[in-house]
């Protein structure tokens, strides 16, 4: 009986020296992270620490869904964003290593489909410059984000009527589409898709499997994380997940902090994971070192230690508490994330969140960058949080006391109806204006506005939501119709780019209206032109023919209560009048009246 007793006693023994110690740089975390939750309304997030070759701390906190209290794990997918921008740089480091580029080379080059603004632009524009946001273009997000499309090269062909705002090289500015066009070289230099591509040389050799590119893929993962927001009544709100799957070059990725430690594992250790070289290593010395400058960053009194902030090849770079950091966010609706690494210090930080445009990833990277790196204390949770609020109300006090001087009578200058139509620009796309139950409406193909006349040919633009069928309470675009020498509507302007000095401008196209045949017959007849006799007939039923003597029939299509264009003519339109007793034909050399004979 002794001796079963003193093999179970030592076999607790070798059981308790087995247990891991716990890491004192960890401690307290739980109460701090918690305060952080709760401050933020924030509905959960996730952590990963790595020291040189380990995982040195990884867990979860809060929900990955609300309303079924599922909790976060260092397991739950959430949408990476922007992170993903380093992969794709990577991607063409690792082509470079195989001798397919050279990023100083002209990137018409690798992407001869590719065309830009200007010829300048064309002749000059390298893929470094892609690289690192410099090639004079500001973001133009809206002509991808807004004016959503399934197709890659559909977007490639807008990017040459985007506009810039500085020349080559003179000012730093992040663009989307500059990474979405580095997605398309690396499928043109390597035969295979951007993602079999980046999941063959690097998610493979890192042993990266819980990841994905596609929100419809994520949606089906039993430990997934969904999106949310906070309301101005400080309400938690789930988002719909946003399809990136066109732009997964530019942020699409999908996984867990658990899987992206080991990516900026490999980091911290130059190119290398677990013996292997992955990511050459004259690659990874040029990505964290500086290409661009990001803008002006000296020591302040509320940053002393911040001496400069300039970008990489997919990395943002950074001074932090006497430390070189490297790092990159991303923000994509319901998610905010970042990860970031200390290359001289050895340690890496992953922090992923289901609340967009979130402070939280930043709070919880830096409590865990103070510990790693043996900083002072640091309230960062208070620091932030005052900061935040302070802005807020610094933001609403501007709105109380903001004056704005609406017009006495907001008229428009037209009929709503004659507003209807197609708007094109080349870099955008289309987006069609309509009228419904005496209200106009500018749709986009995953979004509604409301249009309310602010004055003449002004409209304030009120986002709508389609299922509860209400508009937002501010204006957050203006929308200015232009007209031609006639008086007709020819295109509308919206600052779609704040960065631009003039908005973009898009040309209307007719949108047929059909008529009932009772309102048709009402223009039937004859009208008497100086001498001239114009005939109004009805064809098929559904269509007016106007008549001129010696020219062929011409068609009217409406374009407004009383009003026509002659189809397939640009200039010439017909306008009746309310009793339709005489008929005003434009032409480019003015407008003649012609009166209806009595029967």
């Amino acid at each position: 009986m002794k001796k079963i007793t003193l093999l179970l006693l030592l076999g607790y023994r070798a059981a308790v020296a087995q247990q891991p110690v716990a890491d004192a740089r960890f401690a307290g975390l739980d109460t701090a992270f918690a305060r952080v939750l709760k401050d933020w309304k924030c509905a959960g997030f996730a952590v990963a620490v790595v020291e040189k070759d380990k995982v040195v701390y990884a867990k979860g906190f809060g929900y990955a869904d609300v309303e079924n209290k599922i909790p976060v794990t260092e397991h739950t997918q959430f949408a990476a964003g922007s992170c993903t921008k380093a992969f794709t740089c990577a991607a063409l480091g690792i082509l470079r290593g195989e001798n397919k580029l050279d990023f100083n080379h002209r990137v018409r080059e690798y992407l001869p489909q590719l065309t830009f603004y200007n010829d300048e632009m064309n002749k000059n524009i390298t893929l470094r410059d892609l690289m690192c946001h410099r090639t004079g273009l500001p973001r133009h997000d809206d002509a991808w984000a807004l004016f959503t499309t399934s197709s890659t090269d559909t977007l490639l062909k807008r990017i040459q009527y985007l506009e810039p705002n500085y020349g080559l090289r003179e000012k730093w500015q992040y663009n989307n589409f500059m990474f979405l066009a580095q997605g398309k070289i690396v499928e043109n230099l390597s035969g295979k898709s951007y993602r079999a591509f980046v999941r063959e040389k690097i998610f493979q050799p890192l042993g990266i499997t819980n990841v994905n590119f596609s929100v419809d893929t994520m949606a089906v993962n039993k430990d997934r994380a969904l999106g949310y927001t906070v309301t101005d009544d400080d309400k938690i709100h789930k988002l719909d997940y946003y399809n990136l799957d066109v732009m997964s070059a530019v942020g699409g990725i999908n996984t867990s902090v658990s899987e992206m430690a080991k990516w900026v594992m490999l980091w911290v250790n130059n190119g290398v994971y677990k013996g292997q070289r992955i990511l050459p290593a004259d690659y990874v010395r040029e990505a964290m070192s500086s290409q661009m400058v990001v803008r002006e960053a000296v020591p302040a009194a509320n940053n002393p230690t911040l001496h400069f902030e300039n970008y990489g090849l997919g990395w943002f770079l950074s001074s932090y508490r006497g430390h070189y950091r490297v790092e990159h966010g991303g923000n994509i609706a319901g998610f905010s994330s970042n990860a970031c690494f200390f290359p001289t210090d050895g340690v890496g930080i992953v922090v992923f969140c289901n609340q967009e445009v979130s402070r939280v990833p930043s709070i919880v990277r830096n409590l865990l960058a103070d510990r790693m790196l043996n900083a002072p204390y640091k309230d960062w949770q208070t620091y932030l949080y005052s900061s935040d609020q302070a802005g807020k109300m610094a933001a609403k006090n501007a709105q109380a006391q903001l004056t704005v001087q609406k017009p006495a009578s907001a008229k428009s200058a037209h009929e709503l109806d004659e507003y209807e139509g197609f708007y094109t620009h080349g870099g955008y796309g289309t987006f069609e204006i309509t009228f419904q139950n005496d209200s106009l409406f500018a749709v986009f193909p995953q979004t509604k506005w409301l249009l309310k006349p602010y004055n003449h040919d002004v409209f304030d633009a009120f986002g709508y939501d389609t299922k509860t069928k209400t508009a937002a309470d501010v204006s957050s675009k203006r929308v200015v119709f232009n007209q031609n020498a006639n008086a007709e509507i020819a295109s509308v302007s919206i600052a779609f780019e704040a960065e631009l000095f003039l908005p973009i401008e898009f040309r209307w196209n007719y949108k047929p209206k059909k008529l009932p045949k009772a309102v048709l017959q009402t223009y039937i007849g004859e009208y008497n032109l100086s001498g001239t006799n114009l005939n109004v007939a009805l064809k098929n039923n559904d269509k007016l023919v106007l008549t001129i003597p010696n020219q062929p029939p011409w068609e009217l299509e409406s374009v407004g209560k009383g009003k026509f264009r002659l189809k397939g003519i640009v200039g010439y339109s017909v306008a009746f009048s309310q009793d339709a007793s005489e008929l005003l034909l434009t032409q480019p050399n003015g407008t003649f009246r012609a009166l209806r004979k009595k029967s």
